[in-house]
């Protein structure tokens, strides 16, 4: 520690002399340790000292979290010639000391390549001697998946720089050993924010010498959201408030304490303050994902022991560009394929084209999506747990519901989709219950306006399409996937409690409704209802029993607007009349139901014959007119229909 000291006394006890050696003239411990030293003589090389407070901070690191950590064994990060212009824009932003900015917040899809650029930033920081400390959080590694370390490991990195900063870290520990145990608020201030404000205080400090990037990566992946919130408030009032020189870089999912953080809407107290990149709706990663299969594939097949990957036709155009499409711009279905291809113990000339060709059939052998169903699997089912734990969403289904939005998203009943506060109300949901449902799956889908609509038009999004195909896989969402079966139930009784719900005084109908159309739910009913052969006998009479059909009748005729080509609409009526009739024994609800099952069978056929469709004859065979009683065939409508 004192190899080139000469003649100087530390303590008045300690000497140090041009022999370097150390003599303690009294016998006294150094610095607390209980490390006695006595007159006898040693040479300063090997004084067996490290300084009390500076032993304690290395207790308390998380040393997993490094950038260059042996744990992180060969960590994600960009290939040469991808994502050059987003390097481009974090590397100018942390090299422009004066800018207003001094956080850069990056939010971006699971998987799409935020932990490979923080790694490509944090390396080519280190190599430019501006890298003050990186942390690199995992919720797979129980040491850098918490707070609990994360103080001290800045302290750290940062007190490495400078000898005279890290006497005033181990200072600070010595005067409060107990600072570990503290929130994080107060460890930082204690830590990091009063001994770098002591160093500035140094004559000759150089503030613009002292490496100044802070790179945080992953927060989503720190437990809890409440952790994550107060690491950014911890962030913000620490390092942000007190105008300490450090740019500071953090990468995250679009969770909500981020989000919340950032949301200009709600007035988000980070949104003033930071520099915000969506990495998934401002770069195109399309072309870097193409470049970097090719580079990849073509590496992998020089390297192969079968002549037909070292060929210069593979791997094909065709294939490459059938992988960037099915990637959605996401990095992380690209390096699944690759690591999947690369498999030693195969050819990966047969591997690709297992991906190329693979469908989710029950029973087959081949997985090429294994690892990135597990995020999925491992994101979807953190929010379910979350989103059925809030005592308002209890006895809620997650999954149900949310494969119930997907199912309208896809059009997957009828070919007909609803806006999502639409569909809201078709499930008897309070307005915006969609955005509660997806609030800790902002990584893989999220809400807003579809720009294909000239009104406002909310839909779902998927930012992996994988992800929406992994829904409607049972082979690859296993004990998570949702049949369709049990949605249409779902979404069935909730159109018939909003049916039972309308009153059919005019003053009340559009408050009933709120944003739905008025025919919505009537043929929202007949398309998730099979055309009503799903509906339970309770359905059936309770709608009966509540004016339904005087209401399917209201609500389809006062709109001046109706979908005619649903067919299914009188398919349903019909069922409903025969199953009262023949089953339930209920003839005068029965003959109740005919007339408005006549209207609008001869309505939606007309309708269907004008507009050039062939199946009129066969609609009229297979849905008879219902004569009613005391009427030829031909009879007239009840009067109250006749205006309609």
């Amino acid at each position: 520690m004192f190899s080139r000291a000469r003649n100087f006394n530390v303590g008045g006890n300690i000497q140090i002399d041009s022999s370097q050696h150390v003599h303690n003239t009294q016998e006294k411990s150094i610095d607390g340790m209980g490390i006695r030293c006595s007159s006898t003589h040693f040479p300063a090389d090997h004084v067996p000292y490290v300084a009390k407070g500076w032993k304690m901070l290395l207790k308390n690191i998380a040393s997993n979290a490094f950038y260059n950590s042996g744990a992180r064994f060969d960590p994600p990060k960009c290939d040469e010639d991808t994502r050059v212009e987003v390097i481009s824009e974090v590397m100018d932003w942390i090299g422009d000391r004066e800018g207003p900015k001094r956080l850069l917040c990056m939010t971006g899809a699971a998987g799409a390549g935020k932990s490979a650029l923080q790694q490509t930033i944090a390396e080519r920081c280190a190599n430019s001697g501006i890298l003050g400390c990186a942390i690199f959080f995992s919720s797979q590694d129980p040491t850098r998946n918490n707070l609990s370390c994360i103080i001290p490991t800045i302290a750290f990195q940062l007190g490495k720089h400078d000898p005279r900063l890290r006497d005033y870290i181990k200072e600070a520990v010595e005067e409060d050993p107990l600072i570990f145990t503290k929130t994080i608020l107060t460890q930082m201030d204690t830590l990091v924010v009063r001994p770098f404000k002591q160093l500035q205080t140094n004559a000759g400090f150089d503030t613009g010498s002292f490496p100044h990037a802070v790179l945080i990566d992953g927060l989503d992946e720190c437990a809890g959201e409440e952790r994550q919130a107060e690491l950014l408030s911890t962030i913000k009032h620490c390092l942000l408030d007190n105008d300490l020189p450090f740019r500071i870089f953090i990468a995250s999912r679009p969770e909500w304490a981020i989000r919340s953080a950032l949301n200009s809407e709600t007035e988000g107290y980070l949104h003033p303050l930071a520099y915000h990149i969506q990495l998934s709706d401002k770069y195109d990663a399309t072309d870097d994902i193409r470049r970097y299969l090719w580079w990849r594939l073509q590496g992998i097949g020089r390297r192969s022991h079968d002549p037909r990957a070292r060929s210069q036709s593979w791997p094909s155009v065709q294939d490459i560009e059938k992988l960037v499409r099915a990637a959605s711009g996401q990095f992380v279905y690209a390096a699944t394929i690759v690591k999947y291809v690369s498999e030693r113990r195969s050819s990966p000339v047969d591997r690709l084209q297992t991906v190329v060709d693979w469908t989710p059939e029950a029973g087959q052998l081949a997985r090429p999506f294994e690892v990135l169903d597990m995020l999925y699997a491992s994101i979807l089912s953190a929010a379910k747990e979350s989103y059925e734990a809030v005592d308002t969403n209890r006895g809620r289904n997650f999954l149900l519901l949310l494969r119930a939005h997907h199912i309208n998203r896809e059009g997957l009943v009828g070919g007909r989709f609803w806006d999502a506060q639409e569909f809201d109300e078709i499930l008897n949901l309070e307005r915006n219950a969609h955005e509660v449902l997806v609030s800790d799956l902002h990584s893989l889908v999220v809400f807003h306006p579809d720009p294909g609509f000239s009104q406002i038009f909310i839909q779902m999004h998927f930012y992996h399409r994988s992800f929406s195909e992994f829904l409607d896989s049972e082979t690859r969402s296993k004990n998570l996937f949702i049949t369709e079966t049990p949605v249409k139930a779902y979404v069935s009784e909730g159109l018939v409690q909003v049916i039972n719900q309308v009153s059919l005084e005019p003053s009340s109908t559009r408050a009933t409704f709120g944003t739905l159309s008025r025919e919505n739910p009537v043929v929202a009913l007949a398309l998730y209802s099979n055309g009503g052969e799903t509906l339970s006998t309770q359905q059936i009479l309770a709608l009966a029993h509540n004016d339904g059909w005087r209401k399917f009748d209201q609500m389809l005729s006062k709109t001046g607007h109706f979908a005619l080509y649903e067919k299914e609409l009188p398919v349903m009526l019909f069922f409903m009349m025969q199953r009262l009739k023949n089953e339930l024994e209920e003839p005068g609800l029965a003959d109740a139901l005919k007339p408005y099952y006549n209207k609008w069978r001869k309505l939606v056929k007309n309708c269907r014959e004008a507009d050039g469709y062939e199946d009129g004859d066969l609609f009229s065979r297979l849905l008879p007119e219902e004569p009613e009683e005391g009427e030829t065939k031909e009879g007239k409508e009840p009067q109250e229909l006749s205006n309609s």
